[in-house]
Formats: C-alpha cells, sequence, structure tokens
C-alpha cells in the first residue's frame, strides 16, 4: 500500500494530487470533498466536515421539481451559511426543462456550484428516470447535463456511477458527452446502479473515465482511510477523493484527507473533544430543526460516534429509546466523560471495514 509521500513520487499520480483542482473559475483549496448524501450532508453536518478544514461540501440530494415548487424542505435543504463556500447544491430530475429552471433558482440563492446527480441507485429515484436511471438513456442524459450547463454562469459538475450493471459501463462516453456540453468536473463511484451498495468499489475503473476526459475527475466509494485515500487515486489516477460513509461519526475525516494528500498529519481529536464535537452538532440539529425533529435526526449521528466504544451499544439504546433532548444532552455529557475518566483515547474500529449501505445516493 503506498503512502501520500510515495504517490507523489509516483509519476502517475503526482500531477493529479499536486495540482489545484479548478471548477471553472474557482479553485478548490485541498483534494477532498465530501458526499452528498440525503439524510446526513444537511447545514449542521456540512458546516462542522468544513469547520474541520474541508476544501468542498455538498449538500443533500434534491429533486428539481421541489426547488421550483419551492417546498419548505427544499429550501431547509439548500440553506447554507458563508462558512460553507465554496458551496455545491446536488440536484436530481428527469426533465431538462426542470433541471435548468432548478439551478438558476439555486445560483440566484446563492450556490456556487451545481452538481448533477447520475447515481442515486434507490428505487423511487430511478423508478422516476432519475439518478442512475439516466445511465440507460444517453440521449437524455446528454439534454440535460447541456441544459443545466447552459441556464447558469456558475460551475455545473457531475456525479455518477461506472454504468447501469457491468454490461453497460459507458461512464467514459457520459463523461465525454458532459465535457462536451460544459460540465466541469466529474465524480465517478465505482460502482454500477445494479451493485447498490455491495461490493467493493473498482477504482481502477475510474482510470477510464480520467483518460476520457480533460476534466478533474473525483474518485468516490469505499474511503474510509488514509490507506484507501492512497489506494484509491493510485489505482484511479483521480485528481482527488470524495468521502460518504466514511464520515459517520468522523466529520474530521475529510480535511484529515486532505492533509494526508498535502503529507501533513491531522489527528483524531481525543475522546474529550470528541465529546465536545458531538454535543456541539447535536446542539447544532436541535437549533436546525427543532427539539423534536432534532432529536430523531440526531440519534444515528450519535450512534456513530459512539462506534467502537466501550459500552457504545448500551449507549446508542438509551438515546434512541429517549424521547428528551435534555436527557439526551446530559447522556453524551457522561458517555464521554466516562471515555475520558476511564482512559480510552480512540474507537476499535478503523473503518477499514466499514459494512452497511451509505445513508444517501451516490
Amino acid at each position: 500500500m503506498l503512502h501520500a509521500s510515495e504517490i507523489l513520487s509516483e509519476g502517475r499520480t503526482l500531477a493529479h494530487v499536486r495540482e489545484p483542482i479548478r471548477i471553472g473559475n474557482i479553485t478548490l483549496g485541498g483534494h477532498a470533498v465530501l458526499a452528498p448524501m440525503t439524510g446526513v450532508s444537511d447545514l449542521p453536518f456540512r458546516k462542522l466536515v468544513k469547520s474541520f478544514g474541508a476544501p468542498l461540501v455538498v449538500s443533500e440530494m434534491i429533486a428539481s421539481k421541489a426547488v421550483i415548487l419551492e417546498t419548505k424542505n427544499a429550501e431547509r435543504m439548500t440553506r447554507s451559511e458563508p462558512t460553507e463556500r465554496p458551496f455545491a447544491v446536488q440536484l436530481a430530475g428527469c426533465c431538462p426543462e426542470d433541471m435548468a429552471e432548478a439551478a438558476r433558482l439555486n445560483e440566484a440563492r446563492g450556490a456556487d456550484i451545481i452538481d448533477i446527480n447520475f447515481g442515486c441507485p434507490v428505487k423511487k429515484v430511478v423508478n422516476g428516470m432519475a439518478g442512475s436511471a439516466l445511465l440507460r438513456d444517453e440521449p437524455l442524459a446528454a439534454r440535460i447535463l447541456e441544459a443545466t450547463a447552459k441556464a447558469v454562469k456558475i460551475p455545473v459538475t457531475l456525479k455518477m456511477r461506472m454504468g447501469w450493471d457491468h454490461a453497460s459501463l459507458n461512464a467514459p462516453k457520459i463523461a465525454k458527452i458532459a465535457e462536451d456540453v460544459g460540465i466541469q468536473m466529474l465524480t465517478i463511484h465505482g460502482r454500477t446502479r445494479c451493485q447498490m451498495y455491495k461490493g467493493s468499489a473498482d477504482w481502477e475503473f475510474i482510470h477510464q473515465v480520467k483518460n476520457a476526459v480533460k476534466l478533474p475527475v473525483i474518485a468516490n466509494g469505499d474511503i474510509t482511510s488514509m490507506a484507501r485515500v492512497d489506494e484509491a487515486l493510485n489505482k484511479s489516477g483521480a485528481n482527488g477523493v470524495m468521502i460518504g460513509r466514511g464520515s459517520y461519526g468522523r466529520p474530521w475525516i475529510v480535511a484529515q484527507a486532505d492533509a494526508h494528500l498535502r503529507g501533513d498529519f491531522l489527528p483524531e481529536p481525543s475522546i474529550r473533544e470528541q465529546g465536545e464535537i458531538v454535543l456541539a452538532h447535536y446542539e447544532e440539529m436541535l437549533s436546525f430543526y427543532g427539539n423534536d425533529a432534532g432529536l430523531r435526526i440526531a440519534r444515528k449521528h450519535i450512534g456513530w460516534y459512539a462506534s467502537g466504544l466501550p459500552g457504545g451499544a448500551e449507549y446508542r439504546h438509551r438515546v434512541n429509546t429517549s424521547a428528551d433532548s435534555t436527557a439526551v444532552r446530559a447522556m453524551i455529557t457522561e458517555f464521554y466523560q466516562r471515555m475520558h475518566d476511564q482512559g480510552v483515547t480512540k474507537r476499535a474500529d478503523s473503518h477499514e471495514d466499514m459494512a452497511g449501505e451509505d445513508e444517501g445516493c451516490g
């Protein structure tokens, strides 16, 4: 396994990890990105990830039709703060005109980048001919890409999978179409739609996409540790990495990956610091969603933070069965104080073999 310092001496990836990533007129301050994840990449989580030094964060996937109808949920999902900039909004849809109009609306609301989703594999999205379903309709995919890119002055990017299945690995072809109509960056999840989140991401296939275009290409899928950052970049020749489920309970990992690629080391926060981070995140969720909804949404995050810590299962159970936000606040404080008093310094899990489906789409 190559370390970042060794990758930097390899001719194959030298340019990709040293040269800045330029998305149209935007130059990123690094080479790691937080993935758009439905139910995860909300404003409180993005702000937290960004606070550690992540170069770019992307909103949850939002239906273009919901943006146009100005639903309350869509407005909340596209809300951002200056600390997030540059800020990318991810849109999904199957109608070129709707995608173009949704992109214009988000540009007017302050988005810096529009990202198009051709990767979501879930049935309700695919059955609506959006997400990864568009990999099976190249003419429609081309019209959506072109309409969206022409609708706005800000950069438009694309996130997609390798193809619908292993018999139709057409990501390189769609990548070239995207480049020709004005898309400015590509993110490739190294699975097909039919794989969903099973099996392993194929980082080597991403190299075929990289060879097909001159655009920046970001590798995505199964990047849950610094060793995997190295391996993904070495195999894909990509310009950077996008981290999704590896950030569950570890909002600092995107910044860690970026520091790692610079040859620096960003340590894991201490257990005491992690407790402070959990409390701060919890308070942000309560403020953003209100006490009842905030507590419901916070439970999964609290569980992820506690993964691999002694007594974590019992603690998660107590949190998940409490309807009292004040009581949960006390549980968080007590749990991390106990970890500190017991001399716990790190979690047992390393995320090297993290299983389970991503919360969101990709």
